[in-house]
């Protein structure tokens, strides 16, 4: 597979590291350091517990701390295990406004070996930010972020 300079970058920046929260803060900063044009990025993590998704490692102004599974992008994300790209966030019905300066977001599930983990959830100020192609990178991204885990 041709791999993306910036997925190539993930996967020198993660091997033969194994500590999980700090894997994740570095692939939110790489992600916040390399695209342009974005506002958040970082991580939702689900807490059996309290049955929601908690806030992690982050990039970006301060955020929602917890999502219910089902509410929000972030919590439609993780319900149904498909990729939202929301060209226009203030249309999704339910959207959860952490920052009201972000336009438009896509939020990648993160499941591995069946076991549903969290999101990585990326902001930007400016409407339709996110395409297909960014849509596959993105993907191509978390595969290989779950493959350090």
């Amino acid at each position: 597979m041709n791999r993306s300079l910036l997925v190539q970058q993930l996967d020198a920046l993660l091997t033969d590291e194994h500590n999980f929260i700090a894997n994740l803060a570095n692939a939110s900063a790489l992600l916040y350091d390399e695209i342009h044009d974005i506002n958040w990025s970082g991580f939702y993590l689900y807490d059996e517990s309290t049955s929601s998704l908690e806030l992690g490692p982050f990039q970006g102004k301060v955020a929602c701390m917890h999502i219910k599974p089902g509410s929000g992008v972030c919590g439609t994300a993780f319900e149904t295990q498909t990729i939202q790209r929301i060209a226009n966030v203030h249309e999704f019905p339910g959207h959860i406004a952490c920052d009201s300066a972000s336009n438009s977001e896509i939020v990648l599930p993160l499941t591995k070996d069946s076991k549903k983990i969290g999101v990585l959830d990326i902001d930007s100020p400016s409407p339709e930010r996110f395409s297909e192609a960014d849509q596959k990178e993105l993907a191509d991204f978390v595969n290989v972020l779950l493959e350090h885990l």
